[in-house]
Protein backbone atom coordinates (compact mmCIF):
# COMPACT_ATOMS: atom_id res chain seq x y z
CA UNK A 1 0.00 0.00 0.00
CA UNK A 2 2.24 3.00 -1.07
CA UNK A 3 0.80 5.89 -1.19
CA UNK A 4 2.28 8.51 -4.03
CA UNK A 5 1.40 11.48 -5.97
CA UNK A 6 -1.65 11.09 -7.86
CA UNK A 7 -0.21 12.44 -11.44
CA UNK A 8 -3.05 10.77 -13.99
CA UNK A 9 -6.29 9.69 -14.26
CA UNK A 10 -4.88 5.71 -13.61
CA UNK A 11 -3.26 7.01 -10.40
CA UNK A 12 -6.71 9.10 -9.33
CA UNK A 13 -8.81 5.89 -9.95
CA UNK A 14 -6.38 3.99 -7.96
CA UNK A 15 -6.26 6.27 -5.21
CA UNK A 16 -10.00 6.08 -4.74
CA UNK A 17 -9.64 2.25 -5.16
CA UNK A 18 -7.01 2.41 -2.24
CA UNK A 19 -9.25 5.12 0.07
CA UNK A 20 -12.17 2.87 -0.31
CA UNK A 21 -10.36 0.19 1.86
CA UNK A 22 -9.13 2.05 4.03
CA UNK A 23 -12.75 4.02 5.20
CA UNK A 24 -13.41 1.78 8.04
CA UNK A 25 -9.33 3.13 9.68
CA UNK A 26 -9.47 4.02 13.42
CA UNK A 27 -8.33 7.34 13.30
CA UNK A 28 -4.41 7.55 14.86
CA UNK A 29 -3.48 4.43 13.77
CA UNK A 30 -1.14 3.86 10.64
CA UNK A 31 -4.30 3.31 8.35
CA UNK A 32 -5.83 6.21 9.28
CA UNK A 33 -3.58 8.63 8.62
CA UNK A 34 -2.53 6.47 5.46
CA UNK A 35 -6.72 7.48 5.11
CA UNK A 36 -5.78 11.36 5.65
CA UNK A 37 -2.53 11.57 3.10
CA UNK A 38 -4.60 10.19 0.96
CA UNK A 39 -7.79 11.80 1.25
CA UNK A 40 -5.49 14.95 0.93
CA UNK A 41 -3.94 13.91 -2.39
CA UNK A 42 -7.57 13.12 -3.69
CA UNK A 43 -8.42 16.40 -3.47
CA UNK A 44 -5.81 18.66 -4.20
CA UNK A 45 -5.89 16.16 -7.74
CA UNK A 46 -10.34 17.08 -7.94
CA UNK A 47 -9.56 20.46 -7.20
CA UNK A 48 -7.15 20.91 -10.24
CA UNK A 49 -8.84 18.57 -12.81
CA UNK A 50 -12.45 18.91 -11.78
CA UNK A 51 -13.10 22.39 -10.67
CA UNK A 52 -16.84 22.53 -9.19
CA UNK A 53 -18.20 26.32 -9.91
CA UNK A 54 -20.52 27.45 -8.21
CA UNK A 55 -24.41 27.57 -9.55
CA UNK A 56 -26.14 30.46 -10.51
CA UNK A 57 -27.45 32.76 -7.70
CA UNK A 58 -31.36 31.79 -8.41
CA UNK A 59 -30.49 28.20 -8.84
CA UNK A 60 -28.97 28.50 -5.55
CA UNK A 61 -31.80 29.95 -3.84
CA UNK A 62 -34.26 27.91 -5.32
CA UNK A 63 -31.66 24.83 -4.09
CA UNK A 64 -32.29 26.87 -0.70
CA UNK A 65 -36.37 26.72 -1.28
CA UNK A 66 -36.67 23.52 -2.32
CA UNK A 67 -34.38 22.23 0.77
CA UNK A 68 -35.47 24.28 3.58
CA UNK A 69 -39.39 24.39 2.30
CA UNK A 70 -39.24 28.19 1.72
CA UNK A 71 -41.96 29.93 -0.08
CA UNK A 72 -41.85 32.79 -2.09
CA UNK A 73 -43.17 34.71 1.13
CA UNK A 74 -40.64 33.38 3.01
CA UNK A 75 -37.75 35.18 0.80
CA UNK A 76 -40.10 38.79 0.86
CA UNK A 77 -37.66 39.92 4.20
CA UNK A 78 -34.67 39.34 2.17
CA UNK A 79 -35.86 40.59 -1.47
CA UNK A 80 -38.43 42.64 -0.65
CA UNK A 81 -42.63 42.26 -1.41
CA UNK A 82 -43.73 38.57 -3.14
CA UNK A 83 -43.46 40.39 -6.80
CA UNK A 84 -40.29 41.11 -6.15
CA UNK A 85 -39.57 37.91 -5.39
CA UNK A 86 -41.16 36.22 -8.31
CA UNK A 87 -39.06 38.79 -10.39
CA UNK A 88 -35.44 37.59 -8.82
CA UNK A 89 -36.68 33.86 -9.35
CA UNK A 90 -38.23 34.36 -12.90
CA UNK A 91 -34.28 36.21 -13.94
CA UNK A 92 -36.70 39.25 -14.65
CA UNK A 93 -34.77 41.29 -11.77
CA UNK A 94 -31.05 41.47 -10.87
CA UNK A 95 -30.03 40.83 -7.22
CA UNK A 96 -29.37 44.19 -5.54
CA UNK A 97 -26.10 44.22 -3.00
CA UNK A 98 -28.79 44.31 -0.16
CA UNK A 99 -30.40 41.07 -0.98
CA UNK A 100 -27.42 39.35 -1.59
CA UNK A 101 -26.43 40.13 2.29
CA UNK A 102 -29.74 38.95 3.53
CA UNK A 103 -29.42 35.80 1.42
CA UNK A 104 -26.33 35.19 2.78
CA UNK A 105 -26.42 35.72 6.35
CA UNK A 106 -30.14 34.44 6.65
CA UNK A 107 -29.94 31.55 4.50
CA UNK A 108 -26.32 30.57 4.52
CA UNK A 109 -25.93 30.48 0.15
CA UNK A 110 -22.50 31.30 -0.13
CA UNK A 111 -21.79 35.25 -1.55
CA UNK A 112 -19.58 33.45 -4.55
CA UNK A 113 -23.08 32.01 -5.96
CA UNK A 114 -25.01 35.12 -5.25
CA UNK A 115 -22.79 37.51 -7.40
CA UNK A 116 -22.30 35.63 -10.14
CA UNK A 117 -24.46 36.94 -13.23
CA UNK A 118 -27.53 35.40 -13.96
CA UNK A 119 -28.60 33.37 -16.72
CA UNK A 120 -31.26 34.96 -18.63
CA UNK A 121 -34.03 32.40 -18.89
CA UNK A 122 -35.48 31.64 -22.69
Amino acid sequence: MEIKPIKTEADYQEALKLAETLMAATPDTPEGDRLDILVTLIEAYESKHYPMDFPDPVEAIKFEMEHKGLTAKNLAPMIGETNRVYEVLNRKRALSLNMIWRLNQELGIPAESLIKPVRKSS
